[in-house]
């Protein structure tokens, strides 16, 4: 099997290609270009996983996130339409759908993003379900949560390299449960839907459970083989830095925490019903291997 593969050398994209090792992957490099044409070779599928990631730090320009996760994609997509190939999948985000989540996130969820990011994505999405699909051509556009495994460098990495250092989890007061998603389960995923005639639609993708914030410090500690350190700070007297964070551009600001203290439950009951088995990591055994792999880490 020939697969098109967009954003080959990401996080996603690198841990992917070794998942497809049995597969012939041409890596597509894009960028942006108004009116740009793209002719794709034969092939049986396009992963489209490029994209522009949220940015925490916010020093991106609003326009960055269209160009990269609506244009493209939409520039992309119609070249599918075009040729011979038979399956586009499109790796999307639950924050297209909801920057915040007070139940478990389903699908019938109407989107109501609020981000550049979301929004930009919700688009790209929007897009490829207005086309008519010529007959033997199928979609997927798949909305993962946060995505973990080795080689990961977002705020998982960065929770670990905090408990390294020794320094008590200062964050424990908030209450709070959050998906994730092993990049194993995202990579089976992929390869059930390449290797398979689903029908075509949109699905989340998350691990069968979601895991508390202070699970997640516990499970650190216990690779690392050192005490867990967990500091219940009044919630007040922590927002009130976030939002010094913020005036001053720091590191820890008001976004970072919400990521690290949010409530964001998402189902995956709808892609476990069409792929008709469950997911081959668990929630807890995924998360211990990407913390082991961060410790092995030279």
């Amino acid at each position: 099997m020939k697969i098109i593969l967009t954003g080959a050398s990401g996080f996603a994209g690198t841990n992917l290609i070794k998942y497809l090792s049995s597969f012939e992957i041409k890596k597509l490099s894009l960028r942006y270009q108004v009116k740009q044409k793209i002719e794709l070779e034969d092939a049986d599928a396009v992963v489209h996983l490029s994209g522009k990631a949220h940015d925490l730090k916010n020093v991106s320009k609003p326009q960055d996130y269209y160009d990269a996760n609506f244009e493209l994609t939409k520039q992309l997509y119609d070249a599918f339409l075009k040729s011979n190939v038979s399956k586009f999948i499109f790796i999307s985000s639950v924050k297209a759908t909801a920057d915040e989540v007070n139940e478990v996130l389903t699908e019938g969820h109407q989107p109501n993003p609020q981000t550049h990011y979301g929004i930009s994505k919700l688009m790209a999405e929007e897009y490829i379900r207005s086309k008519t699909l010529p007959e033997g051509k199928k979609y997927y556009i798949l909305r993962p949560c946060m995505i973990h495994g080795p080689g990961n460098k977002g705020n998982l990495n960065l929770l670990y390299q905090f408990v390294k250092m020794g320094v008590p989890y200062p964050l424990a007061a908030y209450k709070n449960h959050r998906s994730l998603l092993s990049v194993e389960n995202f990579c089976f995923t992929i390869n059930e839907l390449l290797n398979s005639n689903f029908p075509t639609g949109t699905f989340h993708l998350a691990d069968k459970e979601s895991l508390p914030t202070n699970e997640i410090v516990k499970t650190i500690t216990e690779v690392l083989n050192v005490k867990t350190r967990l500091w219940r700070f009044p919630i007040p007297l922590i927002n009130s830095f976030a939002k010094i964070g913020d005036f001053l551009k720091l590191p820890f600001n008001t976004e970072r925490l919400n990521k690290l203290t949010e409530n964001y439950v998402v189902s995956n009951r709808k892609i476990i019903a069409i792929l008709g088995k469950e997911f081959p990591v668990e929630s807890k055994d995924g998360l211990r291997k990407t913390i082991e792999s961060f410790k092995n880490k030279k």
